[in-house]
């Protein structure tokens, strides 16, 4: 027996607001402009390029968790969440932008890599760490491999991105099972994709600024970083989204609870990543991998690491343990937004220390211009991106055949 679908009769499609889309693409626009700026027109190159990056693989990160969400959700047949799937569904579309801003991030690529031909960064390395490097360039770390590679990440992701939502748009209009059977049949198939691009996509950003380090376990830090923050947006959205032809008037308590245990969850799970990399590489205690954490443990960065440890784990795995909070979507979405600030600080504690070194973190009010700068302008092009694809469409798949379920949804 086919379930009916049973969506509220008074949702229209959304229409959308300047007032939110105009300000985000005005904002974006105006920092990644004062980014390029402070890089070409100042010495504080290694800084903006730096910010940049940070910025860039920040966003970027939670777009491709948005993709692999709807994968894992549509393989596992859950029923729960299809209302708030538009939503996810609306970021992971943001994908194809970040094309265009990753162009930024090959301009200023010798700024960041020691590898990249012409880097200034390579005369700091020689001797028998010059050689070491020369034959990693030689096999992986090279642009034309490095771009190739790039072209096949975001083929994946786009082709991933558009079917999955395509196919659900579809389904606003001509409903039927047909399109979710579609939809579960492709979303197992392309999740080991998905899973090994943004692995290496890790490596390609943010591992190889230190090219003689190597972690396998490092995309996975940095996939569980970017889920979590995912999911901190996806609750930030939907308490937010209340009002005319928005999906938030439907969402109940029970949905909330469970954003705040998906939360829950991958506050563990970054937890248990960063501490299994840190054991398997202290323990190795190899001299081309050891470094890397004496750097951030001791000296300059070590209260930016005890920071984290208590920050991104202690405080937050405790107080999302409180059933009440994750009942009240207004106190759950506070939270989310400390995640996604101390997730910013985490990407700094990865990315900055291969620009300053034993300096520590940097004060100085370019740096500090080119990080706010460089976060407002990827972030305000990424929402306004994703306003834009918004608009014209349904805020929650109307037509899915399990609708009515999702909405009916309550705690086991």
């Amino acid at each position: 027996m086919t379930p009916a679908a049973e969506a509220p009769a008074h949702l229209e499609r959304y229409t959308g607001t300047p007032k939110l889309m105009i300000p985000a693409f005005g904002a974006g626009a105006l920092g990644i402009l004062a980014t390029l700026a402070i890089f070409f027109l100042t010495d504080a190159k290694g800084a903006a390029a730096h910010s940049y990056l940070l910025a860039f693989a920040y966003w970027v990160g939670i777009s491709v968790a948005f993709t692999i969400m709807v994968a894992i959700f549509h393989t596992a047949k859950a029923k729960w969440l299809i209302v708030l799937r538009r939503t996810m569904e609306t970021g992971a579309s943001v994908i194809p932008i970040f094309l265009l801003l990753i162009i930024p991030v090959i301009l200023m690529a010798g700024y960041l890599y020691p590898w990249w031909p012409g880097s200034p960064l390579r005369a700091g390395i020689t001797g028998l760490e010059s050689e070491h490097l020369a034959h990693k360039e030689h096999g992986y770390l090279n642009w034309p491999f490095t771009l190739f590679r790039h072209v096949i990440y975001f083929s994946v992701w786009i082709f991933a991105a558009w079917k999955l939502r395509g196919l659900s748009l579809k389904q606003d209009t001509e409903g039927g099972l047909d399109l979710t059977v579609r939809m579960r049949r492709f979303a197992p198939g392309i999740l080991p994709f998905l899973a090994l691009t943004i692995t290496f996509a890790s490596f390609d950003w943010l591992m190889s600024l230190t090219p003689l380090w190597q972690s396998t376990m490092f995309g996975v830090y940095y996939f569980a970083g970017s889920f979590l923050s995912a999911f901190c947006v996806l609750t930030i959205v939907t308490t937010m989204a209340r009002g005319k032809d928005l999906y938030g008037n439907v969402v109940t308590t029970a949905h909330f609870h469970n954003l705040g245990k998906l939360m829950l969850a991958f506050t563990a799970f970054w937890a248990y990543i960063a501490f299994s990399q840190f054991m398997l590489v202290w323990i190795a205690n190899i001299p081309e991998e050891a470094p890397w954490y004496g750097l951030r443990i001791f000296g300059a960065w070590k209260p930016m690491s005890i920071a984290l440890f208590f920050g991104h784990f202690v405080l937050p795995f405790f107080v999302l343990l409180s059933r009440n909070l994750k009942l009240q979507p207004r106190r759950l979405s506070v939270v989310a937004v400390y995640l996604l600030v101390i997730h910013a600080v985490d990407m700094y504690w990865l990315i900055w220390p291969a620009l300053t070194g034993n300096k520590g973190p940097s004060f100085d009010p370019l740096s500090l211009i080119s990080l706010v700068a460089a976060f407002v302008g990827v972030g305000g092009i990424a929402v306004g991106f994703a306003l834009k694809n918004a608009r014209g469409n349904y805020t929650m798949p109307v037509k899915d055949p399990y609708i009515a379920e999702s909405l009916r949804y309550v705690q086991p």
